[in-house]
């Protein structure tokens, strides 16, 4: 759709627009029925299962329903992790670390075989809430051996995923919970998602139920196998998925601190609530991929880093109670396209994103993409792409709401640059400082209410 850009200056007919929108739509049917396949083999059983179903019933720990559903943390499954190709990691325990945005009184766990070529098995299965930052241990008395469908343990097809029954758990909002996985035999390659900026542990045999962390003597910089913890929350209505790149993995941040820009939203929003202020009572998920595009996958089969538009249905459709997205991207597509990427392309498949959102009536919040001058990828041709995109979403016909996140990161007296107390160094990602200023430019109140009614 055009959204009223056809006759302005330098904008290609409505036909060519036309076909850019028809080619997109194409890919995205064919992503949204491998997805839909996968679920149906190995994802809509099990939600049934924990709406009610014999799983359910026969779990002692399964509480009564009250509350809301909300995602309180996922990550993207990316690919699978070198030097795991042939035993995965067999004979193992994976101590996961992963930050709450919500809390609640029960969770339930997505565990990932995405990328693996084999089935995977997993024996022994638990989840704790952390006893401190830096640390394997657990809090006294919150460790919680995980079910699926009333058994300990569970095969993950390859290529597919599973969630757990439900557990009866205390889950702080804003703290650490410890998810814990053990696989007695191989399994090829390990689902991961790089970039946690989070520290998590690994333990030689089964040690999933271990509570003091001791035999946790292996660090790890990555998570594996875990893509998401839902929380039955009273404080929660909804979630807000945000769908970006190393921008929103928040690449440069601080390891352990927990200072992405998503955590600081999400911390601004509970204290919003907390002041009185009517801004909607959302849990926030991040899922960021560093190096993302709107339209090019990674390589393999399944592709690693999927595109934007081919990971939606996954990451953001696929989230527990969504109630709106968050779209970070644009850059890498301008970085990775040799010469100058075409605007146009990627505004198109901006405005894809938000077509699909629309049809499950999700609200959009779009950011203007940030400046990179400095880095070694930048030059005029890419900068003037990037001002073409940021005019574009600045004018109100991409996204139902915009954050500005270049006008609130940019040095005022070169504005092609970040004001060099944001940046990292790299100069095209933020330091802790502009991340957290991203966070504050982003108007809370653009969140309420859903997609636009349709003329």
């Amino acid at each position: 759709m055009t959204r009223g850009r056809d006759g302005r200056a330098g904008t290609p007919p409505t036909r060519q627009r036309a076909l850019l929108a028809a080619i997109v739509a194409a890919i995205m049917a064919v992503s949204a029925a491998i997805y839909v396949g996968v679920a149906a083999d190995d994802g809509t059983k099990h939600r049934n299962t924990l709406a009610g179903g014999r799983g359910a019933q026969n779990n002692p720990a399964a509480p009564a329903s009250t509350g809301t559903w909300v995602a309180s943390w996922a990550a993207s499954p990316v690919g699978g992790e070198p030097g795991t190709e042939l035993t995965g990691l067999a004979g193992r325990s994976v101590r996961n670390v992963v930050h709450t945005s919500a809390g609640g009184t029960s969770a339930r766990v997505t565990l990932s075989n995405l990328y693996g070529q084999a089935p995977l098995t997993v024996s022994h299965a638990s989840i704790a809430v952390s006893a401190g930052p830096d640390t394997a241990a657990a809090l006294a008395g919150t460790v919680r051996r995980l079910t699926f469908t009333g058994n300990t343990s569970v095969v993950v097809p390859a290529g597919g995923q599973v969630m757990s029954d439900i557990v009866r758990v205390r889950v702080p909002h804003d703290g650490d919970v410890l998810i814990t996985t053990y696989s007695p035999t191989e399994s090829g390659p390990v689902t991961y998602h790089p970039h946690a900026r989070q520290i998590s542990y690994v333990a030689e045999g089964e040690h999933t139920r271990d509570a003091t962390g001791t035999a946790y003597t292996g660090r790890s910089s990555v998570w594996r196998y875990v893509t998401a913890l839902d929380v039955l929350s009273n404080e929660s209505d909804g979630t807000v998925v945000v769908l970006g790149d190393s921008l929103t993995d928040g690449i440069t941040s601080t390891t352990g601190a927990n200072n992405r820009w998503p955590d600081v939203l999400s911390d601004r929003l509970r204290a919003a609530l907390a002041s009185g202020r009517d801004v909607p009572r959302y849990s926030v998920v991040n899922e960021g991929i560093s190096g993302n595009q709107v339209l090019a996958d990674g390589l393999g089969r399944p592709a690693e880093n999927p595109s934007g538009l081919h990971r939606f249905e996954r990451d953001v459709l696929g989230r527990t109670n969504v109630r709106a997205v968050v779209v970070v991207l644009g850059i890498n597509d301008i970085l990775r396209t040799p010469g100058a990427a075409d605007p146009e392309r990627i505004v198109t498949g901006l405005e894809t994103l938000v077509e699909r959102a629309h049809a499950r009536g999700l609200k959009v919040v779009g950011a203007t993409l940030m400046p990179f001058g400095g880095h070694r990828g930048y030059t005029e041709a890419r900068e003037a792409v990037r001002q073409r995109i940021n005019a574009e979403i600045r004018a109100g016909g991409v996204f139902d709401a915009v954050a500005d996140f270049d006008a609130a990161l940019r040095d005022p007296y070169d504005p092609r640059r970040f004001r060099p107390v944001y940046d990292s160094g790299d100069h095209l990602h933020p330091s802790d400082r502009g991340y957290t200023r991203m966070a504050e430019a982003f108007e809370l109140g653009s969140l309420k209410g859903g997609a636009p009614a349709e003329l």
